[in-house]
């Protein structure tokens, strides 16, 4: 089996995509793009600025616009929002083409990690049950991924490790 095009992360926000993808980009000295970061700098707000001021149907549409864009790209790693994978256009795009790693994370760890963020609008006010219900909805869709890292009690550290051997094993069967 060869690698195709780029290793892109995908998951829960709060699951670590962006801290794990800047290791695995580091280790394999290729350029790494945080969607959601790139969408804040075009724009020059913060993803919660965009949802309240234009709403979460400008924001989809232009993620998937600058998602698809990034995708593009060669030699690149690249973490989605915790949302783009639910679009079918970013995900047929990514498992059509890509190496794909959803980083997965129990629900009591994604719970602690997102109960006190202010910077991700749809769980702004969330009840616990709201919030387990989007990561059992979601983790439906994440299940997709070509591969899944289950992150659970593993250090940032072990889980690029993980990646790194999947990766490296894909390469040396092509």
């Amino acid at each position: 089996m060869k690698t195709r095009g780029n290793i892109v992360f995908l998951g829960m926000m709060g699951s670590g995509k962006t801290t794990i993808g800047k290791l695995v980009s580091k280790r394999l000295k290729l350029d790494f793009i945080d969607v959601d970061d790139f969408i804040v700098k075009k724009f020059g707000m913060e993803i919660t600025k965009i949802f309240s001021s234009k709403g979460e149907k400008f924001f989809r549409k232009i993620e998937e616009k600058i998602t698809l864009d990034i995708l593009k790209k060669e030699n690149i790693i690249t973490s989605l929002g915790g949302g783009a994978f639910l679009n079918k256009k970013i995900r047929d795009e990514v498992l059509d083409k890509h190496e794909s790693f959803w980083l997965n994370l129990n629900q009591k760890e994604l719970l602690k990690r997102l109960k006190n963020s202010k910077k991700r609008p749809l769980i702004n006010n969330s009840s616990t049950t709201e919030l387990i219900s989007l990561i059992r909805k979601r983790s439906t869709i994440y299940s997709k991924a070509r591969y899944k890292i289950d992150c659970d009690s593993l250090t940032k550290y072990e889980i690029v490790r993980k990646i790194l051997n999947i990766y490296e094993n894909i390469k040396t069967d092509s």
